[in-house]
């Protein structure tokens, strides 16, 4: 199998594991899209974690796979393609992506799909699709420049460039750099820890977000609005905030 979800005391951990180097192909795609809406559906899962392993985090689409293809064939292909991409994006629940060795190409468009990068000091990430005559194809020409800015984009989509940790960090291009052993156990930590929250408060978080971004702030602020006053039809909000009243903030439990 060349990617599985596990699930842990409230952590779905997405597992790419196609041995050298994580390449994404078509078969990987779709499993991928699969188990990003197992993880959308699934109430035990209250975050996600998308891990690569210890070496290599993904290198980028199976470009032997894509040789094959003509106009036609890419044509039929490119919306699964990103479709994949999309589903991890649309999981209503805290992501984060435990970045180590490359994550190049769609490799890099898959961290971007995450809400939080935790990234190796050993990791390099780039869009290095020009180099084969191509631009990015599963959302980095969008996500990217939304993240870092369009200029900042721009320059690592026209040059192809790898950039290490450090300048990734700089970029914005990942949130925060740890020793490679501590990769993984520190992005589960923060999931684990955003696994004990009120699961419809950071769901509502997360869509105000990205929704209110794809629009202008009136309709943000509608979007926000809408999901605030629902909010206190929750279990979770009476629970907050007699925990807040009765014990002092940060002491309620959700679970």
């Amino acid at each position: 199998m060349t990617i599985s979800l596990e699930v842990s005391e409230g952590v779905g951990v997405i597992r790419l594991d196609r041995p050298p180097m994580n390449a994404l192909d078509i078969s990987t795609q779709d499993r991928l899209r699969e188990l990003a809406v197992e993880a959308t559906d699934r109430a035990d899962v209250r975050t996600v974690v998308i891990y690569g392993g210890e070496k290599v985090f993904a290198a980028g689409a199976d470009i032997k796979e894509m040789q094959t293809m003509d106009h036609a064939a890419m044509v039929a292909r490119s919306r699964g393609l990103q479709d994949a991409f999309t589903a991890v994006a649309r999981i209503p629940k805290p992501v984060v992506a435990a970045v180590t060795g490359y994550a190049l190409g769609g490799g890099c468009e898959l961290a971007l799909c995450a809400d939080y990068r935790i990234a190796a000091d050993n990791a390099k990430l780039g869009q290095p699709e020009i180099l084969l005559g191509l631009i990015p194809g599963a959302g980095g020409t969008q996500r990217l420049s939304r993240l870092i800015g369009p200029s900042k984009a721009k320059d690592l989509i026209f040059t192809g460039r790898m950039v290490k940790a450090d300048e990734a960090l700089a970029l914005g291009l990942v949130d925060r750099v740890v020793p490679a052993a501590e990769v993984y156990e520190q992005a589960h930590a923060w999931a684990a820890k955003l696994a004990q929250g009120p699961a419809l408060a950071l769901r509502a978080a997360k869509e105000c977000v990205d929704a209110g971004l794809e629009a202008d702030i009136d309709t943000g602020l509608t979007i926000e609005r809408n999901w605030f006053a629902g909010l206190f039809a929750t279990e979770d909000r009476e629970r907050g905030m007699r925990s807040f009243v009765e014990e002092g903030p940060g002491k309620a439990k959700f679970l």
